[in-house]
């Protein structure tokens, strides 16, 4: 499990750097982030499908699993882009530790052992989160303009790993990404003009579009880990985070001792949990 975690966040990491240069850089909008991700991630696991579980049965609940993948991934895109006007995403990703709790529960309930030593790791990480947090804080937040945002946000990201789980009896979790990310582009291809794109800023669509390569095995594993774990596929964004706080420092950009505390915190919280999961 260990090994898995640490390659989903080098390929993560991996995607996060290329998402930060589509936007800062390359100046992708969200929908056509959004469509290259869905379109270059389903295109690049075609290969992949022979080679994993892609089982799927006729019925209604495999359709709803993919459409409710689908509605998934949108939303977490529309409403990062409405929260980012006050957050940062260092800010917006300490308040997913919100969902290892949700997650931990979800668990419990699903019939795993209760651990109060794995309910203190949990905290940990999360306040080890909140450093980082307060570390990259520049400004005065207004939660009023982003509170319902936020909320959906954090629900929309517990529920991708709850669908993943109520429905592997019916769809394999590969399939049902895999169609769910078809839908996502057919969805958004109205508001995007990929040959157009592709000539008028080739960069930004050849850097989005090939680093999706990475996301595939990333997401494969994210979800053979959600399959074990919840709470350990929520442990997969926190990592991500102390991962680039981490390339941060070595790029010697500015940073505090309180984000780099937080950082060693959530890295303790997170292999504690693991040790104390075992």
């Amino acid at each position: 499990m260990a090994l898995m975690l640490v390659s989903v966040v080098v390929f993560y990491t991996i995607c996060s750097l290329s998402d930060k240069f589509a936007i800062s850089v390359a100046k992708l909008n969200g929908d056509q982030l959004s469509f290259l991700m869905a379109a270059s991630t389903a295109l690049f696991m075609l290969p992949c499908i022979p080679f994993v579980d892609f089982s799927v049965s006729l019925c209604w609940q495999s359709a709803a699993a993919v459409i409710a993948l689908a509605v998934n991934k949108i939303l977490e895109f529309k409403m990062s882009a409405i929260i980012y006007t006050e957050l940062s995403a260092f800010e917006l990703k300490a308040w997913l530790g919100v969902t290892l709790f949700m997650s931990y529960a979800a668990d419990i309930y699903m019939g795993a052992k209760a651990s109060a030593f794995c309910l203190a790791f949990i905290a940990v990480t999360v306040i080890g989160l909140v450093f980082i947090a307060k570390a990259g804080n520049k400004k005065k937040i207004n939660y009023r303009h982003i509170v319902l945002a936020l909320i959906v946000y954090l629900i929309d990201r517990f529920m991708y790993g709850i669908t993943i789980k109520a429905s592997e009896s019916y769809i394999s979790s590969t399939a049902a990404l895999f169609f769910g990310l078809i839908v996502m582009a057919l969805v958004l291809l109205p508001f995007v003009k990929p040959v157009k794109l592709a000539k008028e800023n080739p960069k930004g669509f050849w850097v989005v579009t090939l680093t999706k390569i990475p996301n595939v095995a990333g997401l494969l594993l994210e979800n053979a880990i959600i399959a074990r774990s919840l709470t350990s596929g929520s442990f997969i964004a926190p990592m991500t985070l102390c991962a680039l706080f981490i390339i941060a420092l070595i790029r010697k950009e500015e940073s505090s001792r309180l984000g780099l505390a937080g950082s060693i915190i959530s890295v303790v919280g997170i292999v504690g949990f693991q040790l104390a999961a075992v």
